[in-house]
């Protein structure tokens, strides 16, 4: 995948401040997540979609989460996570864009498969390079835990993540010879007052921002290769079919006539 040049500090979003905390070996990632949950939920009333309140409070959990990991990984990198919970059953996706600082994802609640364990997916492309995929099973309903079993057994290092407030969630991660006792010791207090209590060097200020960048030419490139063995199947007789972005859940409309063009015109055979 192309490169990506990194945003302007000044673009409009939510900003992530990262620090190193000195003497504990340790990274933390802190943010207030108000102004990207309410962008979510314009996408939500602008989409028409409806979500649970139970699968609402998870998402926004597993949102801060990714977002604050985003934040803490290299720039050239582009990550998807799906998180498969058996109780109550859903999944969650979320999927980011460092180069731009974008993110985005939906909530699967109909035919979620039944599965022994719930298992955690994450896939990343660095640059131009391959993409990788790793998994880990984890127990319970919070997205929290999920990611922390995710660092553990995949990326080979603990983190820990709490709620600071309503809307306030931070990350603090171990780097190499990270004060261990101090780390697992940590509460949601401690980690609020850690300006007093450490000396934390400011590493970055990343702006991340809900974006998917879904249009009607993507959403033609997913159903050119149905178009050209079944167009009647896919229409049904219809002169326009409607489908949803598999990212974030906008819907998107096509007609018969324009994916026909996309088709000759030589769109993605694959």
């Amino acid at each position: 995948m192309p490169e990506t040049t990194p945003p302007n500090p000044a673009e409009a979003g939510l900003e992530v401040r990262t620090h190193y905390v000195r003497h504990r070996n340790a990274l933390v990632a802190r943010a207030d997540f108000g102004e990207l949950f309410v962008d979510y939920y314009l996408h939500l009333s602008t989409q028409g979609m409806k979500v649970s309140p139970v699968h609402d409070a998870m998402f926004k959990r597993a949102l801060a989460a990714f977002t604050l990991h985003c934040a803490s990984r290299p720039w050239n990198e582009i990550t998807a996570w799906t998180i498969n919970f058996q109780q109550p059953r859903v999944n969650l996706f979320l999927t980011g864009d460092n180069g731009t600082g974008a993110v985005t994802g939906r909530v699967f609640d109909e035919n979620v498969k039944e599965l022994p364990e719930n298992i955690f997916y994450a896939d990343v492309v660095r640059g131009r390079g391959e993409k990788r995929r790793s998994a880990v099973t984890f127990e319970g309903a919070d997205p929290l835990v999920a990611a922390e079993k995710f660092y553990t057994q995949s990326e080979q290092r603990g983190a820990r993540f709490f709620q600071l407030g309503e809307e306030e969630f931070a990350v603090v991660s171990e780097h190499p010879d990270c004060d261990l006792e101090w780390f697992r010791a940590l509460t949601p207090e401690a980690v609020r007052d850690l300006d007093k209590t450490e000396t934390l060097s400011l590493l970055e200020r990343r702006i991340q921002r809900w974006h998917c960048g879904c249009n009607q030419a993507r959403m033609m490139e997913v159903l050119a290769p149905t178009m050209r063995e079944d167009p009647d199947g896919l229409f049904a007789g219809e002169p326009k079919v409607e489908l949803r972005c598999p990212r974030c859940g906008a819907r998107h409309t096509i007609t018969r006539e324009a994916l026909e063009a996309f088709v000759a015109g030589g769109g993605p055979k694959s």
